[in-house]
């Protein structure tokens, strides 16, 4: 008697805390994704709902028959019945359990591909409950990163594969038809592609699985062309995740995908560009320059704020700047990659804006003319290979060529890379032959420079010798003393 007033008593609480139909009720069995292991405490977020309590799994799933073997009149409902079969989640932690519940879903996520591409069925009659079955099955929380995301190498094979990979691949395929159908109604579709689900599918990116992260860009990319209304938020919520990861977490795996699609979208923006685009290049662009993991996003990065600059020259000033701020010191392999970057920067940049940075730029050439790292060293000689920036090194040799010609000196007198020696002999012979007044000049300047040091390097060492007769004088006089 007690446990039957226990039971009855605790349903009577479940209805009463979570009407089925309250407004409010598909908001609680929203799965909401959140990153527990990478990011603060699961209790910081309001949305944070249980996931458990999305899509409970039915104890035993019927096998529903072919679409096309029932009755044109029954299709519709059997379309749908489908739909609502996908909308749970299988185990995919044991690979002995449930074999025959996800191999059903399976088939039944393939037939719904296939009937989507067909087109036999309008998205309007049954994009609500489509949507949600999407949902339920792509929002989850990801599992906690198994590798340092720091030294990625972009073609290293023990890559992290999802185990639900099967079901997941089929119903992004699903989204993906949904996103780009012509059938799908913009004005409708926008209430359950809300902003909410963009989100979500943004915090996706952070997926280990870089099969996912693909169909998620590609799916991202159509909702931004297609949502118009969405555009702004995308671009913001994109601009979040960069700031998190640049001065907070430094780590996330889908900075790159994300990346490509900025790079799309800045290829399609008006001139005169926008002040919110601009501050997006100083703000986050030019600091994703900072973390130690730019290897594995630097090539979209690189295309990003080069679009930049090739749309409007007067970007190439703070770019440059920038760029100079966040040099690396002591990483050789980041410093490549920099050099890199600043001659597709270059190539881009007008003689005003040149003209602005030109002193600072070379300074730090010069520097890297001088690095014991061979490949940083053949890469700062590199630019001289490029015709943009020898017109412009030409224009303006009269400030540029006193600033690095110690460098080049010093690069022929000692560095022990022979190859490094023979690009440094070009370089000087150009600008000998560029202005031969000048390159003497600077050499009259550098013999005067090694003299005085000279001279100053014996009168230390004559010091010190002095120094050292005055204490060994002291010393004998002290033991004198004693006696």
């Amino acid at each position: 008697m007690i446990n039957k007033i226990i039971k009855r008593a605790h349903k009577k609480l479940v209805k009463s805390e979570f009407p089925e139909n309250s407004p409010n009720a598909d908001q609680f069995y929203e799965v909401v994704v959140k990153h527990a292991s990478r990011a603060a405490s699961a209790n910081s977020d309001p949305l944070n709902f249980p996931p458990a309590a999305a899509s409970p799994s039915p104890t035993v799933i019927e096998a529903l028959p072919p679409i096309g073997d029932v009755a044109v009149s029954e299709r519709p409902a059997l379309f749908l019945r489908k739909i609502k079969l996908c909308s749970f989640l299988c185990d995919f932690s044991d690979t002995l359990k449930s074999v025959h519940e996800k191999e059903t879903k399976r088939q039944t996520l393939e037939e719904l591909v296939e009937i989507i591409q067909s087109g036999s069925y309008a998205f309007s009659d049954n994009q609500e409950q489509l949507v949600k079955m999407v949902t339920v099955n792509i929002f989850r929380c990801l599992p906690p990163s198994s590798r340092n995301t720091e030294n990625v190498d972009p073609e290293d094979d023990d890559k992290y594969l999802d185990p639900s990979w099967p079901h997941l691949q089929l119903v992004y395929e699903i989204l993906l038809r949904y996103v780009v159908s012509p059938e799908t109604d913009i004005k409708s579709a926008k209430h359950h592609v809300d902003h909410v689900f963009v989100l979500k599918l943004i915090d996706l990116f952070d997926s280990e699985d870089q099969r996912e992260r693909e169909y998620l860009k590609t799916i991202l990319h159509r909702i931004y062309g297609k949502f118009m209304v969405h555009r702004p938020f995308i671009r913001k919520a994109i601009n979040n995740v960069f700031y998190r990861f640049i001065f907070e977490t430094q780590r996330h795996n889908g900075i790159a995908e994300l990346l490509e699609i900025m790079g799309s979208i800045i290829n399609g923006f008006a001139l005169p560009m926008r002040e919110e685009h601009k501050l997006f290049l100083i703000r986050a662009l030019v600091p994703l320059h900072k973390p130690k993991s730019i290897s594995s996003y630097h090539q979209q990065l690189s295309y990003c704020v080069v679009q930049f600059v090739e749309k409007d020259n007067r970007l190439a000033d703070p770019v440059i700047k920038g760029l100079l701020k966040f040099w690396p010191v002591t990483n050789c392999q980041k410093e490549v990659l920099f050099l890199g970057e600043l001659e597709e920067v270059l190539e881009a940049t007008q003689p005003p804006e040149f003209l602005r940075c030109m002193v600072a730029l070379f300074r730090q050439i010069g520097r890297c003319l001088n690095s014991p790292h061979f490949q940083v060293a053949e890469r700062a000689l590199y630019l001289w290979n490029n015709e943009h920036i020898i017109s412009l090194v030409a224009q303006n040799r009269n400030v540029i060529l006193p600033v690095i010609f110690e460098a080049l000196e010093n690069n022929m007198k000692s560095h022990w890379n022979r190859a490094v020696n023979g690009l440094t002999a070009n370089v000087r012979k150009m600008f000998l032959e560029m202005d031969a007044a000048l390159f003497e000049e600077c050499q009259r300047q550098y013999l005067e420079k090694e003299a005085r040091a000279r001279e100053l390097e014996e009168k230390r060492l004559l010091t010190w010798k002095k120094l050292e007769a005055v204490a060994a004088q002291a010393v004998r006089d002290d033991m004198v003393l004693v006696r």
